[in-house]
């Protein structure tokens, strides 16, 4: 006969076997999961990139049977003086940098103010925050051509009504600096300002409404709860969103390309344009990929700045 003992301990067998196979079958499912992504990371991110490093060596062209290797010289002429893409090259990318310098402090800033006025209770707030965002789900083609209508010179609206209002004169807002980078960094702002008020408003909702409370009662006035609670609460959402517009804006190509077409004298031609230029329409798909990487270093090299300087905020 089988003791209560043996009969509890046969009884459990099986279970401890379903469990450990349950165990040893578990290892499997965060993989599974992760499964999707990194098909698309390697068959589209990836695979390209490396496959870019290898077309930046080579005087690369598509439309031709052989592409000669020609190491890293794709690079190094872009730093000669007197080279054919060097000096087109870092014109565009200081175009780049104006037009980052300009729009990211805009980008941060506004959004935060919308984000804390949406943030309040009062009537149709979801609406407001609705009609703030719905600009940035227009696709670039679309607004660079109303851009393009508005800001015109010579038929645009935005000429038209500042002359009814007594401007006299035509600005030209597509044709000449500063006006260019004026109406291209005032559409950007107007198309993308919804994006980063969403996150902020997210960041917001979570920062504990104790803390306004405890600072009310304390005597902190508007400025000391800002300063002290929101900011510090935002610091994760601020990093964030200061990484992402600039990664954006130094990224910006469709506004210029619809709007000014890089006018006046390439002024407002930024890298990516340029970098389009000369490897779709000269067929040098080599020097444009080395212009590529190069882009991409700097902003790899200007994103762990920003990172390395919150942090140092942080730890004091």
């Amino acid at each position: 006969m089988t003791t209560t003992s043996e009969r509890s301990t046969l009884e459990g067998a099986p279970a401890r076997a379903t469990g450990r196979r349950v165990r040893r079958n578990n290892w499997a499912t965060p993989y599974l999961f992760l499964a999707p992504y990194g098909v698309l990371f390697v068959g589209f991110i990836l695979i390209p990139a490396i496959y870019g490093i290898w077309i930046s060596l080579h005087d690369y062209d598509y439309l031709l049977p052989h592409q000669p290797w020609v190491g890293l010289s794709n690079y190094t002429d872009l730093f000669k003086s007197g080279s054919r893409d060097g000096a087109d090259f870092w014109r565009s990318i200081r175009a780049t940098a104006i037009f980052t310098v300009f729009s990211v402090p805009l980008l941060v800033t506004i959004p935060l103010g919308i984000a804390m006025l949406l943030n309040r209770r009062f009537p149709g707030r979801t609406f407001f925050r609705a009609v703030f965002f719905t600009p940035y789900v227009l696709g670039v083609a679309v607004v660079g051509v109303l851009f393009r209508f508005l800001l015109d010179p010579t038929i645009g609206l935005l000429n038209f009504y500042l002359g009814k209002i007594g401007f006299s004169g035509t600005t030209p807002w597509t044709t000449q600096v500063p006006w260019a980078w004026v109406g291209l960094v005032g559409m950007t702002v107007w198309w993308t300002l919804g994006f980063n008020a969403i996150i902020y408003l997210a960041g917001l909702q979570d920062i504990s409404p104790e803390l306004y409370e405890a600072a009310e009662v304390d005597g902190a006035s508007a400025w000391d709860k800002f300063r002290n609670v929101t900011l510090p609460g935002l610091r994760p959402v601020l990093l964030f969103v200061l990484t992402l517009t600039l990664l954006a804006s130094a990224n910006m190509f469709g506004q210029s390309f619809l709007v000014t077409k890089g006018a006046p004298s390439n002024a407002t031609r930024t890298a990516i344009y340029y970098i389009s230029q000369v490897g779709l329409q000269q067929y040098r798909q080599g020097i444009a990929a080395a212009m590529s990487y190069i882009l991409a270093l700097i902003l790899v090299l200007i994103s762990l700045l920003n990172f390395r300087l919150f942090r140092e905020k942080e730890e004091s």
